[in-house]
């Protein structure tokens, strides 16, 4: 008796996403970090075209159109020394890129380090960097902040050395924790049993699968970094007149607050709308990088 086989039709499976798209989605489909990257966008090409997009110089002083309200001429008004407001804050735009990116990296950099080799070494390594990381949490970051830009001499790179400082820890804390979750792990231990070297574990195996909260953190860091200069500038610590620095045109406004607000206004509204853009996209890239959400596309 022959024997009938019943072949199954093949089965047509829906073409995956690739890897790419399906972890781009959670950020594209979300409106407010889209509303965040664009911010982010304008934020940087009007910092890069400054030079293209200012219609004055922004150190030119010129008393004859002092406190000018805002004109065709003058689309953002004049201050009290006749500088044009536009150019400043274009020109500020610049000096927070460069905050937020110095401070971000160099203390990520510093955090990342130490998290690693505290994390990694665990016993008393672990123990000795942990208690230097809480003496900065134990005081307020502005207060300290502050302490260290008046210590080293009031400027704005002293003010980015001051913010970077009291920042590490943070890093270091995250770092920490998610190598201490990965040290264990069976990718971890098979390079141990091969005698793989410490810095080679530590680069090549741990520190590429610790990079995605690092990246959100950056993203909240960058805004942070951003405001706490303006901060540190109006007080007086950070960036010094005639910086075009959104803190000091805040400061140098106030005393023109009553009668012509758009000194202080428009360098607020600046700072307000970039800390709130990175804010905005530092959710939009937890939701990117965020593997259970992932698992669910």
């Amino acid at each position: 008796m022959a024997e009938h086989v019943v072949v199954a039709p093949p089965i047509a499976l829906a073409p995956r996403r690739p890897l790419r798209r399906r972890a781009w989605r959670p950020l594209v489909h979300n409106p407010l970090a889209t509303i965040g990257l664009a911010l982010l966008l304008l934020f940087a090409l009007s910092a890069v075209f400054a030079p293209v997009l200012a219609p004055a110089d922004p150190l030119e002083q010129r008393l004859e159109r002092r406190l000018q309200p805002p004109s065709w001429e003058h689309p953002l008004g004049t201050d009290q020394l006749g500088r044009d407001v536009l150019s400043r804050l274009l020109y500020g735009a610049q000096i927070s890129l460069r905050v937020g990116l110095t401070v971000v990296l160099s203390a990520g950099v510093l955090g990342t380090v130490v998290g690693l080799i505290a994390g990694y070494m665990r016993g008393r390594v672990d123990e000795v960097l942990m208690r230097v990381t809480d003496v900065f949490f134990a005081f307020p970051p502005l207060i300290l902040a502050m302490a260290i830009a008046g210590a080293l001499g009031r400027s704005l790179n002293n003010a980015m050395i001051a913010i970077a400082v009291v920042t590490w820890p943070v890093y270091a804390r995250l770092v920490r924790g998610q190598v201490l979750s990965l040290r264990e792990r069976e990718f971890v231990l098979a390079a141990q049993s091969v005698g793989a070297s410490t810095p080679r574990i530590l680069l090549r195996h741990i520190l590429p699968n610790t990079l995605s909260p690092i990246f959100v953190q950056a993203s909240f860091d960058m805004g942070g970094a951003i405001l706490a200069a303006a901060g540190l500038s109006f007080i007086g610590f950070g960036a010094q007149p005639p910086t075009p620095e959104w803190g000091v045109m805040i400061s140098e406004g106030r005393q023109f607050i009553s009668t012509q607000f758009w000194l202080s206004l428009y360098p607020g509204l600046a700072i307000l709308l970039t800390v709130t853009a990175f804010n905005l996209l530092g959710d939009g890239l937890r939701d990117m990088l965020d593997p259970q959400l992932r698992g669910r596309e």
